[in-house]
């Protein structure tokens, strides 16, 4: 099944699309647990090999209380990226409410390009997302 990727970020040449489920089969509205599973797509349109390092969420739930998720590249990978080339992967995110948002940003470090610029720090944009469980009948 081709996935529908409903957001999109592009910051210097680098898009990250998002499409992003609600699973009814891993909540449980009635203990409070709502479950999204999300698909990111990362797709390297400029003209540098870059490597993407960390990661940096900032989740926020329908009562407005913020987690920031900081850490290590995403699911275990820390994925290079050469010109022209994508990289996909699924995670998920639990809320205590129906609703809420995702937004963040990746960190990448380029690895090539002119000589002043390997190495050099670079944040990409995730883009804004919300998370919306159907209306309960």
């Amino acid at each position: 099944m081709k996935q529908l990727f409903q957001h999109a970020a592009i910051t210097e040449g680098i898009t990250v699309r998002v499409a992003v489920n609600f699973l009814p089969e891993q909540s449980r509205p009635q203990d409070g647990k709502w479950f999204w599973v999300y698909h990111i797509r990362i797709e390297n349109g400029s003209h540098e090999r870059v490597q993407l390092v960390s990661r940096h969420w900032r989740i926020t739930d329908g009562r407005g209380m913020v987690s920031v998720v900081d850490g290590e590249g995403v699911v275990g990978e820390q994925p290079v990226l050469e010109p022209g080339q994508s990289h996909d992967y699924v995670s998920g995110c639990p809320l205590a409410t129906p609703h809420g948002t995702m937004e963040g940003f990746y960190t990448f470090h380029r690895l090539s390009g002119l000589k002043s610029r390997g190495g050099e720090p670079l944040e990409v944009r995730i883009p804004f997302f919300p998370l919306a469980a159907p209306a309960e009948a």
